[in-house]
């Protein structure tokens, strides 16, 4: 899970020498907190959150396989 938002986050980004991962599991549920540099943060957001809300489905489908929940964190 932790490779497909890096691998998203990256073609995003201007700096993805800044993409910052963290991945943790409770009980049946994966969280993942992404953190990009602040300029980039409106590019992973997108137009009215489009563009998370695209990853958010692409990291449940994802976790979905391995019957587990997802959730995806932008930090600022």
């Amino acid at each position: 899970m932790k490779e497909l938002i890096h691998y998203i986050a990256a073609a995003l980004v201007d700096h993805p020498d800044q993409i910052q991962i963290k991945e943790t599991e409770q009980d049946d549920s994966i969280i993942i907190e992404l953190t990009v540099a602040k300029e980039d943060l409106g590019k992973v957001i997108g137009k009215q959150g489009r563009t998370a809300r695209a990853m958010r489905s692409l990291l449940s489908a994802a976790a979905g396989k391995v019957n587990k929940r997802s959730r995806l964190e932008i930090m600022e």
